[in-house]
């Protein structure tokens, strides 16, 4: 019986996020400054406002998936499965000596199967050129697109995992939700190890034209290297990416007692709604301010133990204005000393996945101690007065880092994340 909370760890990484090959080259990326934004190629873009994004080379054939799972799964399931198999290696942990039971699964994506669906949609229309679509032409698999909850099952299968499995979809805090979820049942006491985070490939006509249609993303086409900067003066919008990061957590008494390597301690997350607006941030981030509160109490941290704010920094001024507020009305005074920075300047912003995809630039800071910089800040706005380490990474002692994310529908939610010999004893 389980008496006191657990204290959770992350013990194993896999990150696929734009521009770089696993977790080594997705952090080289981040602290060198460099941004994998491109014209789009997985479609013909030319007809849309925005034309760029930050996409994956990725191939799964490459990646050890099986010829039947390239053809079961859609690309965001393909993601999920890579990364959960890296951090499963990176942590060490023998899967056989572990009851299945005691391992659960949180997957976050925010918009499911979106490439599959798209494609299959095509398929059974004749390109949408039939109301009535043909059926016989779609893939047998189809209802794995339909149905987010396959790439809980997915994972779950690959890993043997037999505990809690679920999806987490809160728009584009569903990578920071999942993390926080997973880390709530260790502490309870319904699983002894998660396999958590986020994957989402959502760079298809559909998504695209979406953002098209309310002017979210940028039309910085001429130059897609610079197209995302967020809390720049210039900035016109986000620009779309896609991947995937997966964690394996653990409680703490567990991680050390079979010696594994422990990157950081989930040490606080809370998540509020502001009950809004679908796309309108009220501008004092209010909302956002409480979850960052809240997640600090439950951290039992104050202002002063953050060394590092992991922003959401999406590169619409709403957005930045409001996160900029949020921090302010939080932190205080030590807004102003804290070294903030947004990494979708450098890999974009993969909706769901994007939240997890950072927790894990926030593990790997901790590790390092080297803050990630936010690439294309040239011409800071006056209404962002932070510090947001514009375009350089800076060697930075991150015992506390605080990540926060804001989501279409009102959704705020903040993690924080502590080294184990750090602020908390």
């Amino acid at each position: 019986m389980i008496t006191a909370a657990r204290r959770v760890v992350i013990t194993g990484i896999g990150v696929l996020a734009p521009g770089g090959a696993g977790t080594k080259g997705f952090w080289q990326l981040l602290t060198d400054g460099r941004t994998a934004t491109r014209r789009i190629s997985l479609f013909d873009p030319s007809p849309f406002r925005s034309q760029v994004a930050a996409e994956l080379d990725f191939d799964p054939d490459l990646y050890g998936l099986s010829p039947q799972e390239i053809r079961r799964m859609d690309r965001a399931a393909q993601l999920a499965v890579v990364t959960v198999r890296q951090a499963v290696a990176d942590s060490g942990l023998e899967f056989d000596v572990v009851d299945p039971r005691r391992v659960g699964v949180t997957i976050g994506s925010a918009v499911g199967a979106t490439m599959g669906l798209d494609q299959e949609y095509r398929t059974v229309s004749d390109d949408g050129r039939l109301y009535l679509v043909d059926h016989r032409y779609a893939v047998p698999h189809l209802y794995n697109y339909l149905v987010p909850s396959s790439f809980a099952a997915e994972v779950a299968w690959a890993t043997g995992a037999e505990g809690p499995t679920t999806v987490v979809s809160t728009g584009c805090t569903s990578g920071l939700d999942a993390v926080g979820y997973a880390t709530e049942l260790i502490r309870e006491g319904s699983a002894d190890v998660m396999l958590a985070g986020a994957t989402d490939a959502p760079i298809s006509p559909i998504t695209v034209a979406c953002f098209d249609a309310i002017k979210a993303t940028t039309s910085r086409n001429d130059d897609p290297a610079t197209a995302s900067r967020p809390f720049d003066a210039t900035r016109n919008g986000f620009v779309l990416g896609e991947g995937a990061a997966m964690f394996v957590l653990e409680d703490l008494e567990s991680a050390r007692a079979r010696g594994a390597h422990l990157y950081a301690e989930i040490a606080g997350y809370a998540t509020r709604s502001n009950a809004f607006h679908m796309t309108g941030l009220r501008p004092d981030g209010r909302e956002m301010a409480e979850a960052i509160r809240v997640a600090m109490a439950e951290a039992r941290v104050d202002a002063d133990d953050i060394d590092y704010v992991n922003a959401h920094g999406s590169g619409t001024k709403q957005n930045d204005r409001h996160e900029t507020a949020a921090l302010k009305r939080s932190l205080g005074a030590r807004a102003y000393q804290v070294p903030v920075s947004s990494i979708k300047s450098m890999v974009g912003h993969s909706l769901g996945a994007i939240g997890s995809i950072e927790i894990a630039a926030c593990a790997l800071a901790i590790t390092h101690n080297v803050v990630p910089p936010t690439a294309n800040l040239h011409t800071p706005d006056p209404e962002c007065d932070l510090d947001y380490v514009p375009v350089t990474a800076r060697d930075w002692r991150t015992d506390g880092v605080l990540s926060v994310g804001s989501g279409f529908g009102g959704f705020q939610s903040a993690m924080v994340l502590t080294r184990l010999d750090g602020v908390r004893s």
